[in-house]
Formats: C-alpha cells, sequence, structure tokens
C-alpha cells in the first residue's frame, strides 16, 4: 500500500477532505493530511485565499506545506486540491523518491517557479490531474498531458472550481481514479 500526502484547498480541511482522506485510507493507504491552517477552515474561496495571505501566500504555503512534509517518507504520492496543488507539484517535482501527484482543480506550468522546481517533470512520478471542464488551469493540464509521458486529465462537468466539494457523485469518481493510480503504482 501507499504512502499519501494530501494538502488541503484555500477552504481548510473540511468535511469534504477528511472524506477524501478516509476513503484512501480505508482502501489501505497510509494518509497524511497536514492542517496548514491550524483547524480553521472558511466557507468561501475568497475568505480563505485571505486567510491564506495572512501565511505569506504563495510561498508561505508552499513552505510551510513542504515542512510538514518533510517527515513523512520520502516515496510518496503527493496529492494537492486547489491551493494544495503549489505543494503537491512542488514535492511530486523535487523531492528524491515522490511516487506521484495528483493534482485537483489545478495545475501549474512546468519552470514558471523558478530554480527550486525544474522545467521538465521527473522520469517515473505518475501525474493525474482533476478539474472541471473550462477551468482557467485546463489548459496548463492539457500541457503537461503532452508534456509528461503517461500523465492523466480527467475533467469534471460543471461550473465549480471545487467540484468534489459539493457534487458526491464527483467526489466518488475522483476517489475511485485515485485509488486506480494508487493501486497501479
Amino acid at each position: 500500500m501507499a504512502e499519501v500526502v494530501v494538502f488541503h484547498h484555500s477552504l481548510g480541511v473540511t468535511e469534504s477532505m477528511r472524506r477524501f482522506a478516509a476513503a484512501l485510507r480505508d482502501a489501505g493507504h497510509t494518509v497524511h493530511a497536514p492542517d496548514l491552517y491550524d483547524a480553521r477552515t472558511f466557507e468561501t474561496v475568497e475568505d480563505g485565499m485571505a486567510h491564506a495571505e495572512t501565511l505569506g501566500f504563495p510561498m508561505g504555503i508552499v513552505d510551510k506545506g513542504r515542512a510538514a512534509a518533510e517527515s513523512f517518507p520520502a516515496d510518496a504520492y503527493y496529492v494537492g486540491f486547489s491551493m494544495g496543488v503549489m505543494i503537491a507539484q512542488s514535492l511530486a517535482q523535487t523531492k528524491p523518491g515522490a511516487r506521484g501527484a495528483v493534482l485537483v482543480y489545478a495545475a501549474l506550468p512546468l519552470g514558471e517557479w523558478g530554480d527550486n522546481w525544474p522545467a521538465a517533470w521527473p522520469e517515473g512520478v505518475l501525474l493525474q490531474m482533476h478539474m472541471t471542464e473550462g477551468d482557467e488551469d485546463e489548459q496548463i493540464a492539457k500541457t503537461l498531458v503532452e508534456t509528461v509521458p503517461g500523465a492523466e486529465l480527467f475533467s469534471y462537468a460543471g461550473p465549480d472550481h471545487l467540484f468534489a466539494e459539493h457534487d458526491e457523485q464527483a467526489a466518488s469518481l475522483l476517489v475511485q481514479r485515485v485509488l486506480e493510480l494508487l493501486d497501479a503504482g
């Protein structure tokens, strides 16, 4: 079974985030879910992002997430939801031994974050992405699929950026697809 590190979105560790982590644990995986907000949650993305800015968004959040991941095994899968994608993608691209990344709701272009982030995806590190059709990061995700061998992009219907937060069917499909990646890796 896999070691998985899950980084939350700007709303914090919501009930939806807890259900996601629990589903992976129920399937036998070891799941770590650092709470970068110290148990605070928010009702709106705007409120959550305002809080993230008090913590030094973006790099303060990335640094806090990377520090939290130091105590976990190196051969982990890193899962990021929206804001947490920055951390998950950073670790997948730079931490020796990383097995894969699951980017939910967002994706970052390769080479866009300076010297600390390589311009190429590491060989052998799996990549799976999930977002709504027409999301602002969809083109970035499509470019990653074209660039990273074996990368997968799953599109979900609907206008909601945080689709699995409110759509139980989409959340279930997301879990199923992530479990397939973990089981195949």
